[in-house]
């Protein structure tokens, strides 16, 4: 049963927040990079007219499963997901005298099916049971089912009732509603006790993720403030750390912002925003359920956390939820369904922004958007369609990399130089002024023959924005879900088999180019550090990470090995550089 909420008043976030895997990465790469330097963003679509009603008055006697003839229900649009006529304020609802009694018999399930859902509702609380995605699998390939069963008993079945303010005087999430359903499109549900009257509405497309809502709860003719909840988790649960990917999210209007929430925003107590909001709701990395309320109107929003398991064998812990409304009368739109960046433009061009493009989201989309060119128009695959992307990017980085690799090559040629001042001041510590003198004669040597001994990291770091817009396309392209390549299940998933082949080929690939690239330092414990330390380093990193990402790397590193092979047979070898005779 679904929790009363205890105030509007924001409670401060708990809990710390985690490092997101962009500044994980941006760390890795950062330590890596200290390591080696120490050791040398439309207005939204026009609002449907929601269905006329009669003021909640006069109710007369109603047949078993009907609602009452004189507060009657939405009148069944001609075309699926479209309304006819418009709706009262909640002002309106005043009685001149008792509603009648209206009420199920018994608990009855309800199902809707469409080319996209299967949603089962039950009468008792006019709820929803089971939510299933028909067009996508989970991990153990059945359809995804959004509704946890084994965490609605504690947390309440989604679009259950909350009550921030005042309690109606029957509990509504456990009452038998009268059901109907007009149309295979359409599910209505009324209850009354007389005192207590409450409608919930729900009208689904019929090959599209946007349904329309509409929620009324009066007492005694007037109006009662309630919100529709969805907690205890939100869409696949088969993914691992499923909780860790689930928030809370809405669409400030009024900033022009996307706000989201993790599970432990809320570990205190339910936190409580309001405002003119494009969209809230819940999602996780590839799902979303969101209300659209009405164009200029204001909603509160709730996000929970709720200590459940979302199935048998799991052990209980923290998980996000929601609730929204805050008025008598609760009317908008949902989108219950999948990120994918087309569906989310149809529906409505604001909910585009639930897909976390990240910080260099100005490379990441229009990468995505090639990726998907390719994959459409020439591969058909999307693990084709990354070494494909791959190859291209690496051509047209030729220059920066042959830069890369005449900086190697000059360093390499001035190796018996820098050994001889190594040897010099071999035995010296660190904090002996005479140490600084090393320094003082390498840059010299540098400086006479025009190297920057940096020069070979540039290119590297040109490339980081790319490897993590890559990164981020692969992590939250909701295409990338579930799509094949040779052995690959899953191209957004690590893969399945008990030693991982695709970072075992990109450990070898990295040792090769690295044994084929000429050595920039004189220092042999950096020569072994870039040798072995580093591709273990970067093997132990992504081992875990998606197939995607390391089929990138790896494909890469082949390119890298291809282009290293004919710079070394095209490069002049200039005689090495003799080490001066120095005087002891």
């Amino acid at each position: 049963m679904a929790e009363e909420s205890n105030g509007n008043t924001p409670k401060p976030p708990g809990g710390k927040r985690e490092l997101s895997m962009e500044k994980r990465m941006l760390l890795a790469f950062g330590l890596m990079a200290l390591v080696l330097f120490v050791t040398q963003y439309f207005m939204p679509k026009p609002a449907k007219p929601a269905p006329e009603k009669a003021p909640a008055a006069v109710a007369s006697e109603a047949a078993p499963g009907k609602s009452a003839e004189s507060a009657p229900t939405p009148a069944s649009p001609a075309a699926p997901g479209k309304q006819a006529s418009s709706t009262p304020s909640s002002a309106a609802a005043k009685a001149t005298q008792p509603a009648a009694a209206v009420s199920g018999s018994k608990e009855e399930l309800l199902t809707v099916d469409t080319s996209v859902y299967r949603i089962v509702f039950s009468n008792k609380g006019a709820v929803v049971r089971s939510w299933v995605l028909k067009n996508y699998k989970d991990v153990a390939g059945k359809p995804v089912e959004l509704v946890s069963a084994t965490a609605a008993p504690k947390a309440g079945w989604p679009f259950a009732y909350v009550f921030p303010r005042e309690k109606p005087g029957a509990e509504l999430n456990g009452v038998l509603f009268s059901a109907s359903q007009p149309d295979p499109l359409t599910v209505e549900f009324a209850y009354s006790d007389g005192k207590v009257s409450a409608k919930k509405w729900f009208r689904f497309e019929a090959k599209g993720y946007r349904s329309d809502l509409r929620s009324e709860v009066t007492r005694e003719g007037r109006g009662v403030d309630h919100q529709l909840s969805w907690r205890g988790g939100f869409g696949d649960r088969t993914v691992h750390k499923e909780s860790d990917n689930q928030k809370s999210v809405h669409y400030d209007a009024s900033r022009q912002k996307l706000v989201e929430e993790g599970k432990g925003y809320a570990d205190k107590g339910p936190i409580t925003v309001a405002g003119p909001f494009h969209f809230a709701g819940i999602e996780d990395t590839f799902f979303a359920g969101v209300v659209l309320p009405k164009a200029g109107s204001q909603i509160e929003f709730v996000t929970w956390s709720d200590t459940v398991k979302t199935t048998p064998a799991a052990e209980e812990e923290a998980h996000v939820g929601v609730s929204f409304g805050g008025g008598a009368v609760i009317d908008g739109d949902l989108f219950v369904g999948p990120k994918d960046t087309d569906i989310l433009r149809s529906t409505d061009r604001k909910l585009e922004t639930m897909i976390d493009w990240g910080w260099f989201w100005f490379i990441a989309k229009p990468l995505f958007l090639s990726l998907h060119w390719v994959d459409e128009n020439i591969t058909h695959n999307w693990g084709w369609a990354i070494i494909l992307a791959t190859v291209v990017i690496n051509l047209l980085m030729l220059p920066l990399r042959f830069s890369q690799l005449k900086s190697s090559q000059k360093m390499a040629v001035l190796q018996p130089e820098l050994q001889a001042i190594q040897a010099k001041y071999k035995g010296m510590s660190m904090k002996d002024p005479r140490k600084q003198k090393q320094n003082e004669e390498m840059m010299a040597l540098y400086q006479k023959h025009g190297i920057n001994p940096m020069g070979g990291c540039v290119p590297l770091l040109l490339q980081m924005p790319f490897f993590i817009a890559f990164f981020k396309v692969l992590s939250v392209a909701i295409e990338l879900r579930g799509a094949q390549w040779l052995w690959v299940t899953d191209l957004s998933q690590p893969e399945t088999l008990p030693i991982r082949l695709l970072p075992v080929g990109m450990l070898v690939s990295q040792v090769l180019m690295q044994k084929m690239t000429p050595a920039a330092s004189p220092d042999p414990t950096q020569q072994r550090m870039m040798m072995i330390m580093m591709p273990v380093m970067l093997t132990v990193m992504f081992y875990g990470a998606s197939s995607g990402l390391v089929l990138y790397w790896l494909t890469g590193n082949v390119v890298g090995i291809v282009q290293q092979f004919f710079f070394n047979k095209a490069a002049a070898k200039p005689a090495p550089a003799q080490p001066t005779a120095r005087k002891k």
